[in-house]
């Protein structure tokens, strides 16, 4: 056996991982790097991986006095004293996680407990890392003893690159990586999104699994190929990760029933079992192959979910031992869309309640938190542009529904105030942000992403009279867009929430004192006359060629809902 051997039970390991062979590897360009990582370029050496995993987690910027082997061995007999490592209490903010043995022997297995125990003893700003035990144990792999190990599981939680985001420490930040998590569920796996509303009692319960599915549940095989990928590149491949594992769910259990009580067992259980469904390589490869938001993308939604639980208080986890004192802080619940729309004190004009709850499903998840609030209708404030925006302005977002005459509902969810339209003056300017999109409800439910109007100024001659179309011809959907734009910020979030410039927003909405424009999703846009009786509608490139609407239009009643704040802090 090998030097780095001594914590591994090689009985219960894969017998294809080799164990002598301690060859080095030189390697210098992070490309070349990245790559070889992708490959599994050390996935069958145990040395060789013991020793990247050295240099790769020595090179990352930490604090100026982080805990090293010899704090370790110089505090772990005062800490641990003559207890048995086996049953020692694990610290609160690991959250009752689950401490995989990954093929540990007994002195492994005793060692985590140990490890953990020094780390909070080192990391008192720590305040909830449920996936703790898990690294902790799989670098216990690939060390040459426990002080070894410690302080790299050290030199990890004291990164200080603000840039290289790795392990959650507090609830705030694990919360709202969960949000964010389930925002990009949304996006990037619709059909898996949609099931997971539909049998679930809280979406963000499940989605809040989505760390322990890599670092708990995935078989060991699996966690070390996202591990060497994880400390190349950082947080981003964790969800890639997660999201193809929810698609290959999705996929597997196509057609399947599943049990809202059972949904996130059902998912634990699918993971701890991957093997049956897809192999290591297959799964980095389906990871790899969704186009994902930009790292600096994720960090601003992020950043987004964070700002949204800190105003409504949230900031640690509530503890449901005992009854809590007036100050405590409880743990946020994604609305279950049943919740959120009560179907007694909903009521709409143009939408039912399984209506709006098909939207709810949609919207990020920073605002499902809310309940929807009727702000303006055509039915009770008349046709008026001007009640519409007086009733709209200082509510962000909003949610347009129009119903025409032909009996098709659609509409829009709108990310920014309305109020920003008066940045341009008397000038129709655009504003909006990545956030938006359009939606059809009747005659059938389809919902289109978001997309960037290229030359807005064009879309002035909408406002003639007479005018059959739209001039729409600038819209491009986001598949249009060139994918190797990396110097660009693609417009996610509103850009005066993070002091960005203003190129960066997205041009989505406009309205003036004559009319409001939306460009919609897949090359939808919409037109509605200063009188709110009329509009119009113009698409290319639409899923299967449908249009939001007919392309001319008669507005029978238009809503405006606002989203209603309904935590109590």
């Amino acid at each position: 056996m090998d030097e780095y051997s001594r914590f591994v039970d090689w009985d219960k390991m894969d017998a294809t991982i080799q164990v002598q062979d301690s060859k080095e590897l030189i390697c210098t360009d992070f490309q070349e790097f990245k790559q070889l990582a992708r490959q599994g370029c050390w996935a069958k050496n145990h040395s060789l991986r013991a020793k990247v995993y050295l240099k790769l987690i020595g090179n990352i910027p930490c604090r100026t006095v982080t805990p090293d082997a010899n704090v370790y061995r110089d505090i772990v007999v005062k800490i641990i004293g003559k207890r048995n490592a086996g049953t020692l209490p694990l610290p609160e903010f690991v959250d009752n996680s689950l401490v995989p043995n990954y093929c540990l022997n007994a002195e492994g297995i005793g060692a985590v407990r140990k490890i953990i125990c020094c780390i909070a003893n080192q990391f008192p700003d720590i305040s909830f890392c449920p996936a703790l035990p898990s690294v902790v144990a799989l670098l216990l792999h690939y060390s040459k003893d426990e002080a070894e190990c410690f302080e790299m599981v050290c030199r990890i939680l004291a990164c200080n690159d603000p840039s290289k985001r790795l392990i959650d420490q507090t609830f705030l930040a694990f919360e709202s990586s969960c949000m964010t998590f389930g925002d990009l569920v949304n996006k990037y796996c619709q059909a898996a999104h949609k099931l997971m509303v539909a049998v679930s009692e809280d979406v963000l319960e499940v989605y809040s699994d989505w760390q322990r599915w890599l670092f708990g549940e995935l078989p060991l095989v699996y966690v070390t190929r996202v591990f060497d990928v994880f400390l190349v590149e950082g947080y981003k491949v964790l969800y890639r990760i997660a999201l193809a594992l929810l698609k290959v769910f999705h996929k597997v259990r196509a057609g399947q029933p599943i049990e809202s009580d059972n949904v996130q067992q059902d998912i634990r259980a699918f993971v701890r079992d991957i093997a049956k469904s897809v192999s290591p390589e297959k799964l980095l490869e389906k990871a790899f192959a969704i186009r994902l938001f930009s790292r600096k993308e994720i960090q601003l939604l992020h950043m987004a979910n964070e700002k949204a639980l800190q105003e409504k208080g949230i900031t640690v986890k509530q503890k449901s031992c005992c009854t809590p004192p007036v100050c405590s802080l409880s743990s946020p619940k994604r609305q279950n869309v049943h919740l959120a729309v009560h179907a007694e004190n909903f009521k709409s004009e143009i939408v039912s309640v399984k209506e709006m709850r098909d939207i709810w499903s949609w919207i990020p998840e920073r605002f499902a938190l809310c309940q929807p609030l009727l702000l303006f209708t055509t039915l009770e404030h008349g046709c008026s542009l001007n009640r519409f925006y007086s009733h709209s302005e200082g509510h962000e977002p909003t949610l347009l529904v129009i119903k025409t005459t032909a009996k098709e509902v659609c509409g829009a969810y709108l990310s920014t105030d309305w109020s920003e339209r008066r940045r341009g003056g008397n000038k129709l300017s655009f504003f909006g942000t990545g956030e938006c999109f359009v939606f059809r409800l009747q005659p059938e439910v389809e919902r289109y992403e978001w997309v960037i109007i290229k030359h807005p100024e064009l879309a002035m001659t909408t406002s003639e009279p007479g005018a059959k179309s739209m001039q729409v011809s600038t819209v491009l959907s986001s598949s249009s867009i060139p994918s190797d734009s990396s110097d660009r910020l693609s417009p996610f979030l509103a850009a005066r929430h993070f002091n960005l410039p203003s190129k960066t927003a997205s041009m989505f909405m406009a309205g003036s004192n004559e009319c409001i424009i939306i460009g919609g999703g897949d090359g939808q846009a919409l037109y509605l006359d200063a009188d709110l009786n009329h509009g119009r509608t113009s698409h290319c490139n639409t899923f299967n060629n449908q249009p939001l609407c007919s392309e001319n239009f008669q507005i029978s009643a238009m809503e405006v809902w606002g989203f209603k704040d309904t935590m109590n802090i």
